[in-house]
């Protein structure tokens, strides 16, 4: 599933190929995909709005037109939203088509059908999409320690599970959850209640520091965008840990280790994040920066 990282590199390479550009006839192969309002009168609504700049919030994204009306979307799992000449061939699980009056078009493809679109008039309060459940973004004042502690400090949960819950902090998945632990030193398996003070001052460090290095490592052309279908992210060359089970740790050299947290895959360095005694997987690792040349 794109994570924040991801979403914004989505919005920073399609808001210019969008700004100021008119939709004109609206195609959907599969209702499915969207939420609300129903597919005949979403199409209808869509028809003539000018585009005038794309936000994100967590992992939404959000089309503001000019006329006050928006357009918030999720990609879920896999959802690929890109903007393609109308000459060129449709890729399969294409679901929407809005033609552009640039002649270009914004296709949205997803092969799973678990992405959604929601259409909201001017003045049209949002109690669909769940973004008014959400947290705080990573890189936001207010997370420091005090805060996820608060939130956080009593629950027997897992910190890898707890970094999932969207009305913590938004916009962190299983890849970057996993990233986050490593530069904190923390133990995935570790229990939030059993964390030091220590630990969650780490923690509250270490996630803007990898968000925002996960989107610095992120960037690319709308090109290579589009060469990669929407799918393909540079980072992931770039991750110390997520997938890479067995490899060396980048920071001590010892085997990382796999194991399934909360039902999600979940690598760690047995090492430099010590599952015993709680709230001692507190060796500090070298943040992202230091490894890049």
């Amino acid at each position: 599933m794109p994570e924040l990282p991801e979403v914004e590199t989505v919005r920073r390479i399609l808001e210019p190929q969008l700004a100021g550009r008119t939709v004109g006839t609206v195609e959907v192969y599969n209702e499915q995909i969207i939420a609300h309002p129903k597919a005949e009168l979403f199409m209808a609504l869509l028809q003539g709005q000018t585009i005038q700049k794309i936000s994100r919030r967590g992992k939404f994204l959000t089309l503001h037109f000019e006329s006050g009306d928006r357009l918030s979307l999720h990609l879920r799992m896999t959802g690929q939203l890109l903007v393609m000449p109308k000459g060129e061939p449709l890729e399969k699980h294409t679901h929407l088509i809005l033609s552009l009056s640039d002649s270009n078009q914004l296709r949205y493809i997803d092969v799973r059908r678990f992405g959604r679109f929601w259409y909201f008039q001017k003045g049209e309060t949002d109690t669909l999409t769940g973004q008014d459940a959400l947290g705080p973004e990573p890189t936001d004042p207010i997370l420091a320690a005090d805060y996820l502690k608060s939130k956080l400090g009593r629950r027997k949960k897992t910190i890898k599970e707890m970094l999932h819950d969207q009305t913590v902090v938004a916009g962190i998945g299983n890849i970057y959850s996993d990233e986050i632990l490593f530069v904190a030193g923390i133990y995935p398996g570790a229990k939030c209640d059993a964390l030091s003070d220590a630990d969650w001052e780490r923690l509250a460090s270490a996630i803007p520091e990898v968000i925002l290095w996960g989107i610095d490592a992120d960037q690319m052309t709308p090109e290579e965008y589009l060469r990669g279908k929407g799918k393909e992210y540079r980072n992931a060359e770039h991750l110390r840990v997520y997938g890479r089970a067995g490899q060396p740790c980048p920071a001590c050299g010892e085997a990382l280790c796999r194991k399934v947290i909360g039902g999600r895959s979940s690598t760690y360095c047995p090492n430099c994040q010590k599952a015993f005694p709680a709230g001692a997987g507190s060796l500090q690792v070298k943040s992202q920066g230091d490894n890049q040349a």
